[in-house]
């Protein structure tokens, strides 16, 4: 354990006391880093520590986070996007989204998207590698540190499949919940679905978390498999029916709702016989539709749903009885909204 970050208390009492110090140390190096106000994580500026202890640390390779700052844009309306780097020079993104009571960490799980969904350019340019736990965590203290604000919920919807790097994305949940103190119900994973995943999702989270409280929320974007085929090229390896099947079970098994994400794409999917087709898929189990207007990129020609047909839609789906949002866009002007994050760095 040479990164301490992610560390529990425990963890780092047994480092305090395997240098000789006192419990009481590792207590102090566990608050320091999870301390939002702290703005350099570096052992060195651990000040509160006996300056020895600290160069031993520093000595034996213990540090605090994986990754580098590159760049940062801020846009108008508050968002601020991050371009940071790993140790092995790949470069990733996340987002804080702040509102007057909250402060939203949009995170990365990957470096780049296997996925290739036509409407988004995180998939572009593919993928790289998934990242580590401490890196997922690293994210969030550097949107803490550029926000000075303590961030209170999370949002797994940044670069990548959160559901291809399961393993890393729980351990990280569980150092959020505890360690960051956020609780689970304010952490949202989002994933465009990958087969037999949705199961061992709330069955790994039982075994790593002992409960299920997270948000799981499913880009379906569309109301059959024809159209989820045409935008969503991994959709043909899974049904559109055998996704709402396996979303029934996790209610079942969680107790929490499912929310279905929704992009909102001028003639392919905005139609009012869409929303008919989509409320007879979702009829008769605990989810929420979000509908999501469409964030341009470049590469591709799909087009923004007018704001007729937009709220025309979503009337259809709440007198049909679903649950049903528009979800707005946030850093539009940075690139910093949903669907268009990438690794700038690549182009310049």
């Amino acid at each position: 354990m040479k990164n301490l970050l992610g560390s529990s208390i425990q963890d780092l009492e047994k480092v305090a006391l395997h240098y000789g110090q006192a419990a009481f140390r590792g207590r102090q190096i566990y608050n320091w880093i999870y301390n939002y106000k702290n703005k350099k994580k570096n052992i060195d500026h651990i000040d509160v520590l006996p300056l020895d202890f600290r160069k031993n640390l520093k000595n034996d390779g213990f540090k605090v986070g994986e990754l580098k700052f590159q760049e940062k844009n801020l846009a108008n309306d508050g968002t601020l996007k991050l371009l940071l780097s790993t140790n092995d020079n790949e470069s990733i993104e996340c987002v804080g989204i702040p509102t007057e009571n909250r402060l939203t960490a949009c995170l990365s799980s990957q470096v780049g998207c296997p996925m290739d969904c036509k409407f988004c350019a995180t998939g572009k340019e593919g993928l790289k590698r998934s990242l580590k736990t401490t890196e997922i965590l690293d994210q969030i203290l550097f949107i803490e540190n550029e926000m000075n604000r303590k961030v209170t919920n999370i949002v797994f919807m940044g670069m990548g499949e959160p559901l291809l790097n399961i393993d890393d994305l729980l351990l990280s949940i569980r150092s959020i919940n505890e360690d960051f103190q956020i609780s689970q119900r304010k952490i949202t994973v989002s994933t465009v679905a990958v087969p037999r995943m949705i199961y061992k999702l709330s069955s790994k989270s039982f075994q790593i978390l002992g409960k299920c409280q997270f948000t799981l929320a499913i880009s379906l974007h569309a109301s059959n498999q024809k159209i989820r085929e045409m935008i969503i090229p991994s959709a043909k390896n899974y049904d559109i029916k055998n996704i709402i099947e396996d979303s029934k079970q996790f209610v079942k098994d969680t107790g929490r709702r499912v929310s279905f994400e929704y992009l909102m794409l001028s003639g392919v999917n905005d139609k009012l016989e869409h929303a008919d087709e989509l409320s007879d898929l979702l009829k008769g189990f605990q989810c929420h539709v979000n509908l999501i207007q469409y964030n341009q990129i470049d590469e591709v020609e799909f087009k923004r749903a007018s704001s007729k047909n937009l709220q025309l839609f979503q009337s259809r789906l709440s007198n049909n009885g679903i649950a049903v949002s528009l979800r707005k866009s946030r850093g539009l002007d940075k690139n910093a909204a949903c669907g268009q994050l990438r690794q700038n760095a690549i182009n310049k």
